[in-house]
């Protein structure tokens, strides 16, 4: 995963910056440091562990709960800090925001907003697509199966087009799974390696 000895903690006084970054949404939770025993620690049990400037070794959630479990650790191209991907347990800022970046960072996840807009969609009132207040095309896909699986024909070759025009995220919302089921799996084949 992490090859602690190749980093360069001399760079940063015994530190390197860690970056952390939500394994399943993509979305910046924090930025934090860690020495050598940090890193060791976090390898050893899985989740993070860090060194604050002024109050010293951290394990991520020990107090709070909110724990941070590692999906990935890499290091930049310069060995002084390192990208740590993990699953959080909980919010990863002391304030309780999912993110020390607020909102914005969070918002920056344009399928992330996809996913929650469908997921309105299906769980809100019915919607009108014109006068005529007939359903809207999301409504009326989500209540026939039919119409779902004739769609899903059409998406598939539309995403089979999209691979191969290297473009495979345009039809991903027709594959009858949320992107954090998809974003889940990455994650699970990333630890797995």
């Amino acid at each position: 995963m992490l090859d602690v000895a190749g980093l360069d903690f001399e760079k940063g006084g015994g530190l390197v910056t860690v970056v952390t970054q939500d394994a399943r949404s993509g979305a910046v939770l924090m930025v934090a440091h860690a020495d050598r025993e940090a890193l060791e620690k976090t390898l050893a049990t899985g989740e993070m562990h860090y060194r604050s400037r002024s109050r010293g070794p951290w394990h991520k959630g020990e107090t709070s709960g909110n724990t941070q479990a590692v999906v990935s650790l890499v290091a930049d191209c310069d060995g002084d800090a390192v990208l740590a991907r993990v699953i959080p347990r909980g919010p990863a800022c002391h304030t309780e925001a999912p993110s020390c970046f607020g909102e914005e960072a969070l918002a920056a996840d344009a399928l992330g907003e996809l996913d929650r807009t469908l997921a309105a969609r299906a769980a809100g009132p019915e919607e009108t697509m014109t006068s005529a207040s007939r359903p809207s095309y999301t409504r009326r896909l989500l209540a026939d199966r039919n119409l779902r699986l004739k769609k899903i024909g059409e998406e598939s070759a539309e995403f089979l087009t999209a691979c191969a025009d290297g473009d495979a995220g345009r039809a991903a919302d027709s594959l009858g799974v949320t992107l954090e089921d998809l974003r889940a799996i990455v994650a699970r084949r990333a630890a797995a390696g």
